[in-house]
């Protein structure tokens, strides 16, 4: 809604007047009335922030930190916080309610907000006891017996946001959504809830719950260091960053509890820092973001360098290569981390998502080992199955950098663990005189090579999105890279997605479920019939061509 005649609408005044007599918070109570009294000038953002209510989807609440509905703020959350806990009563769920919490701007006031709402209706509230991974609070739903978990986490947003994701405990999330993000039809229960929540000022608030000791984070360390084997290599050189989130010193803790060498960190980056000082955007994938850690690598003389993103669920690593040091794609480590633990021996299924590259489902089906492909979201891998109850999940990746090395653990992307088996192989080829890069050129040799690359656009008009994806399904290619398209996948009414194949090459495109965003995951497959660098190089030459078709299919 954007307001272009300077007299404000009279609906639009009682709502912003309604919702600020309700507000809990003295200081979010100031905020909008500073925007009150800049009307009519600032008639714009009024609309912007009452424009809707911040939708509690799979992912939870995600927005910026602002007074009202459509923002992150205590309102807000106490009202999510009710509407949750109103749902877990509703069902019958039995056990606390342990909640985490990063160092963002407001984390810990939004974290024990939702525990005295949750003591207020007589449930039992964990709170951890300090800014934590999200893996943590993962870990801690399983290990507490919680009905529920609650992390106030924005991950990778810019500082100015802030969310909160819920995950459930086994009583109401069943044995594969033990200590996993929600999926329908929970969310729309829980946003039904939410929206039967009356007055604010109503709700009843207890006292701020129980701080768990420091106990939950020796646990969780015990258990990923034994995700690594105890009598292999350990002579492993890193350098580490955790973009002034939280990882930082659970990673300093972790490697030395496997066994490994305390890593270097890029010591700008250490501290959390909610404003990310740093960093353009604190999202280890985007350009330039982990820079400081590769030349902290290169200068040490380190084997690897990893970076963690704020929250630390996501995990990337970069290399020395041929031609300087370079940041492996989630896809590569995916398939590294997979090829890894098969080889150790490790049974069972391996998951992806229908964006990730679809080389893991080629190595599963040549190794003869389960295999499934889900939605994109760590909520739909750990839940991946085919059908038969003798495969359970071993390991699951998508290819923003998100692996579940360990879902007996960590039912969600853990980006520790995940940097921990990454030290494992790094230190078992390097005994071996050998290389990550080595093992990718062995992958390739044996399987092609499958490169990948993603077309991502972002928006400031989110209409602009949804025309880009009717322009492709009404005028859909008929060839790529000059091949005939083999099959066009459409997945509405359920999922806004769609998947275009060649022989070689494939096409998915969906928008972002997180970010103003469309994106479109591009893969082309180039048989090695000689040289793996010749190989590599023809692929990138038919990635930079499908990405311009893509672009152009697209109209952006």
């Amino acid at each position: 809604m954007t307001i272009t005649d300077p007299a404000v609408p009279d609906g639009l005044l009682a709502r912003a007047t309604q919702w600020q007599a309700d507000d809990p918070d003295r200081t979010d109570q100031a905020e909008l009335q500073r925007v009150l009294d800049g009307l009519p000038g600032t008639g714009a953002e009024l609309a912007d922030r009452f424009a809707g209510s911040l939708a509690f989807g799979t992912a939870g609440l995600r927005g910026p930190l602002r007074a009202g509905p459509n923002g992150m703020n205590l309102a807000v959350v106490r009202g999510a916080a009710a509407g949750l806990v109103g749902w877990l009563a509703e069902r019958g769920g039995d056990g606390p309610l342990v909640i985490g919490y990063d160092a963002r701007h407001r984390s810990r006031e939004f974290a024990e907000e939702t525990a005295r709402v949750a003591t207020g209706a007589g449930r039992a509230a964990l709170l951890l006891p300090r800014p934590l991974p999200t893996p943590i609070l993962a870990y801690a739903v399983r290990r507490l017996g919680a009905v529920a978990g609650v992390m106030v986490t924005a991950s990778h947003n810019p500082p100015r946001d802030n969310g909160y994701k819920v995950y459930l405990g086994e009583g109401l999330g069943g044995a594969t959504g033990a200590g996993a993000q929600i999926v329908p039809p929970a969310d729309a229960g829980i946003e039904a809830a939410i929206r039967a929540v009356g007055p604010l000022k109503a709700v009843p608030l207890g006292p701020p719950g129980t701080v768990v000791d420091e106990d939950i984070v020796k646990s969780y360390l015990d258990s990923v260091a034994g995700v690594v084997a105890p009598d292999g290599p350990r002579d492993l050189t890193v350098a580490y960053t955790p973009l002034h989130g939280v990882g930082g010193a659970v990673v300093l803790a972790a490697l030395p509890a496997a066994g490994f060498a305390r890593p270097s960190i890029v010591d700008v980056q250490a501290e959390p820092d909610p404003e990310f000082p740093t960093v353009s955007f604190p999202n280890p994938e985007e350009p330039g973001a982990i820079d400081r850690a590769i030349a902290l690598a290169s200068s040490t003389g380190a084997d690897l360098a990893i970076a963690n993103d704020p929250d630390a669920d996501r995990c990337a690593v970069a290399v020395p290569d041929r031609d300087g040091w370079r940041m492996l794609r989630g896809d590569e480590v995916g398939v590294l981390l997979a090829d890894h633990l098969m080889r150790r021996g490790v049974r069972g299924l391996y998951a992806t998502t229908i964006v990730s590259s679809s080389l893991l489902g080629a190595i599963c089906r040549q190794r003869g080992l389960p295999y499934a492909e889900t939605l994109t979201g760590f909520k739909w891998i750990v839940r991946a199955t085919t059908g038969s109850a003798e495969d359970e999940l071993v390991y699951g990746y998508e290819e923003a950098l998100g692996y579940c090395v360990a879902p007996e653990l960590v039912r969600d992307k853990d980006g520790i663990s995940a940097a921990l088996l990454m030290c494992e192989l790094a230190a078992g080829l390097r005994a071996a005189g050998r290389t990550l890069v080595d093992r990718l050129d062995e992958i390739a040799t044996e399987f092609g090579v499958y490169a990948t690359d993603q077309l991502s656009v972002r928006v400031e008009d989110l209409t602009e999105i949804g025309r880009a994806m009717d322009r492709i399904r009404a005028q859909s290619p008929a060839t790529l890279l000059g091949e005939p398209v083999a099959s066009v996948e459409d997945l509405l009414p359920e999922n806004d997605v769609i998947t275009i194949r060649t022989r070689s090459a494939r096409v998915v495109v969906r928008p972002s479920g997180t970010e103003p965003k469309l994106k479109a995951y591009l893969e082309v497959i180039e048989p090695v019939t000689g040289d793996v660098a010749q190989a590599r190089q023809r692929a990138a030459a038919g990635l930079a061509a499908l990405r311009a078709e893509t672009a152009a299919a697209l109209g952006v």
